[in-house]
């Protein structure tokens, strides 16, 4: 097995204005691919170049540390590149403006923002789960933006199925596109991530311990 560096010179940047900036390390630049995450990786490309077509929604899931958020941030760059509006945010942070919405009777300009996007990404969105009048809202919110063939790529720590206390109707939607898992990463991949962050870092590491065949 080889591992690889998802290939594509990208220089991240805003893609609007007033939408946050995506974190400028996390793109298909420096995403190591491995047999783990290949097909998370190739979709997540697939979507930027076909936004609301190839897999809409596309939902990415896997334990902690293995990737889905820089997939996100990955995507957002390059959305930004190609001139599209994209917003990232966490499933908490889209609960709390809404609550803060609601309090402050802006409800309008909270949907003005999350409906008109070319592309919203969400994080974490198990924090939904058991939040009724939270995950109603989200799932008008995603109607607007697939019926409008608006990308919408979402993740998770665990698959639609295995989210405990989330309605089915906002299950069902999420597994309507692309359901793609990030793996534990083989030992391959694993020296490749190490490899490519020593490399990031200008740090200098013997020869000697990238021989892989030491630790077979």
């Amino acid at each position: 097995m080889e591992f690889r560096v998802a290939a594509s010179a990208e220089k991240p940047s805003a893609s609007h204005s007033n939408l946050p900036l995506f974190n400028p390390r996390y793109t298909f630049d420096t995403f190591v691919v491995g047999n783990s995450n290949n097909l998370a990786c190739a979709a997540a490309a697939k979507v930027v170049e076909n936004p609301g077509l190839a897999f809409n929604p596309l939902f990415l899931y896997s334990g902690a540390g293995l990737g889905k958020t820089h997939l996100l941030h990955a995507i957002g760059n390059r959305a930004a590149m190609n001139h599209l509006t994209a917003l990232y945010v966490s499933a908490e942070q889209y609960t709390n403006e809404l609550v803060t919405a609601i309090r402050e009777k802006s409800t309008d300009e909270f949907r003005q923002k999350f409906r008109n996007v070319d592309m919203l990404l969400v994080d974490d969105v198990q924090f939904f789960a058991g939040k009724e009048q939270i995950e109603e809202n989200f799932f008008y919110t995603f109607n607007e933006l697939h019926s409008s063939n608006r990308q919408i790529v979402v993740a998770s720590d665990q698959s639609p199925k295995s989210i405990p206390l989330m309605k089915e109707r906002l299950r069902s939607r999420f597994e309507w596109g692309l359901v793609a898992d990030l793996q534990q990463p083989d030992f391959a991949t694993r020296l490749g991530i190490l490899q490519h962050k020593a490399q990031r870092d200008e740090i200098t590491i013997n020869p000697m311990y990238w021989n892989i065949s030491r630790y077979k």
